[in-house]
């Protein structure tokens, strides 16, 4: 089809989404060497998309009344004109599952299938990340097991018993996720297996740590070490411990917990990986689209349509401008992917100072798949933010800090401070930086079952109390018993601040 326009004008049909699909498929993997999964597009309408929007974007999901209120919200800014609707959202399953809108033109159908169903899809299936995180050929299967699940739930148990128990477990999903690789079955199949014998170890958990009641001396002793040991403090997972000790929790609602804590460990290397996910599907798309332009599929009216959209998804503003909101990640994302390119194809002598391993081998995409594979967020930026780049971006790096008279200039564009701006940088990407570092650390065995918990600080930044306060309430629901929340220094150990909270009467 070389040489033959894929469509003209904005009109499309399903059989031009079908031809754009094939001819992209023959760029990404012949030329691009892009390996993905197979790809399911569907075309939805903008009501749906808001419907995605709402639940984060996953089909299936069982019901809660904060989807409705992102709903209403998203509707009405989009309604007032004040916020447009991306143009796809795709999902991490096998299929890869896209969905575009139907209001898009010819051309942003073939951008969309591009950027989505062969640049997330490539990163999806290759990233270390999602190959330890997830499971794309059983998270549709686990969220239908998961909607109906709920559903069952709230016509035996009431709807408004299980909307209180989502509330608590959705305000403790940041705290809901493993840092560190356990066995995670996720499909159906699974599921059903495991349900049986998950119930019993349940039991005999339960048994232990709460009815076993200790008399007197070494005995009672010997019972709280074994009851200590059995709860493997400190947990990171505050949900995976409430859903296997928390002492009043009935067998349905352990298993809501599950799946709660399931889905947001789904949602986990997304969060690592935002620049890195965009650069690659932005790279990818604006590599597509170029050659599609060359070999005469897309007209030249069409390829500036998706050059203005495009231009218009990389800008980055700058610190003045009043749409500036932080780094644009795909903006950062995609430049970073070019310079890449250019060091693999044209280094400078600056650049093989810098990239020994890379610079002058000659086959970009190669390069790019490798770090696409093998990299998250502040890795990657760790790694690759080049001299050049920084140069480019004019990047410094200021420090605020609140006590100070003045902000001062920490790093400038020589050897040592290109080395402590990309630290830097890469450190603002952190999953821990912005996610508080809180563990169960002790609980009160013998007496009156008071759950501690600990937060490491780092830097002197403490909780927000209303918000702690908030959550210390969902906590002590699903807990059963007071809980404590103590503000610990990372470096010096010292505890900073308290915060307590008993169970409602």
């Amino acid at each position: 089809m070389s040489g033959e326009l894929l469509f003209e004008g904005k009109d499309w049909s399903f059989e031009t989404l079908q031809m754009i699909h094939d001819a992209a498929e023959v760029v990404a993997k012949q030329e691009l060497g892009l390996d993905t999964f197979p790809n399911q597009i569907e075309v939805i309408t903008t009501e749906q998309m808001l419907d995605a929007y709402s639940s984060t974007g996953m089909p299936l999901l069982y019901r809660h009344w904060s989807f409705g209120k992102r709903f209403a919200q998203y509707e009405g800014v989009y309604r007032a004109g004040l916020q447009g609707l991306a143009y796809e959202i795709v999902i991490n399953s096998n299929p890869c599952i896209s969905y575009v809108m139907e209001e898009n033109s010819a051309t942003m159908q073939a951008l969309v299938i591009a950027h989505a169903a062969f640049g997330h899809n490539h990163f999806f299936k290759n990233n270390y990340q999602f190959r330890q995180w997830t499971d794309p050929a059983g998270i549709l299967d686990y969220l239908a097991y998961a909607k109906n699940y709920i559903a069952a739930c709230e016509e035996r148990y009431g709807y408004a018993e299980v909307e209180r128990l989502l509330d608590a477990a959705h305000a403790l999903s940041a705290q809901g996720v493993d840092r560190y690789p356990r066995k995670r079955p996720m499909s159906l199949a699974d599921e059903e297996k495991r349900d049986r014998e998950r119930r019993e170890e349940r039991e005999r958990l339960y048994d232990d740590l709460w009815r076993t009641v200790p008399r007197s001396g070494e005995s009672a002793r010997k019972a709280v070490d074994h009851q200590r040991a059995l709860l493997r403090l400190p947990q990171e997972n505050v949900l995976y411990f409430l859903e296997k000790a928390a002492p009043k929790l009935h067998a349905w609602q352990r298993e809501v917990l599950r799946i709660v804590r399931l889905i947001a460990q789904y949602f986990y290397p997304q969060q690592q990986t935002k620049v890195m996910n965009e650069g690659c599907a932005t790279y990818c798309h604006y590599r597509i689209m170029s050659r599609l332009h060359e070999k005469g599929q897309i007209s030249d009216g069409s390829y500036l349509e998706f050059l203005q959209s495009h231009t218009n998804a990389i800008r980055q503003p700058t610190a003045h401008d009043p749409s500036y909101s932080g780094i644009n990640p795909y903006a950062l994302g995609f430049d970073i992917m070019r310079d890449i390119a250019r060091i693999v194809g044209e280094p400078t002598e600056e650049d093989r100072h810098w990239f020994p391993q890379i610079a002058g081998t000659g086959d970009e995409m190669a390069a790019l798949r490798d770090v696409w594979a093998n990299y998250r967020d502040d890795s990657f930026i760790a790694q690759f933010l080049s001299p050049h780049l920084m140069r480019n971006w004019r990047l410094f790096h200021i420090v605020d800090k609140e006590d100070a008279p003045k902000l001062r200039v920490e790093a400038i564009h020589n050897e040592r401070g290109y080395h402590d701006l990309r630290r830097s940088l890469a450190s603002d990407y952190e999953v821990g930086r912005h996610t508080p570092d809180i563990q169960v650390v002790d609980v009160d065995l013998a007496g009156t079952r008071r759950l501690v918990l600990h937060h490491r600080v780092f830097e002197g930044k403490i909780l927000d109390v209303v918000d702690t306060a908030l959550v210390l309430r969902h906590l002590t629901a699903l807990w059963g018993y007071d809980v404590v929340l103590e503000e610990v220094d990372a470096v010096t150990n010292e505890v900073l601040k308290a915060h307590m909270a008993s169970p409602e009467a």
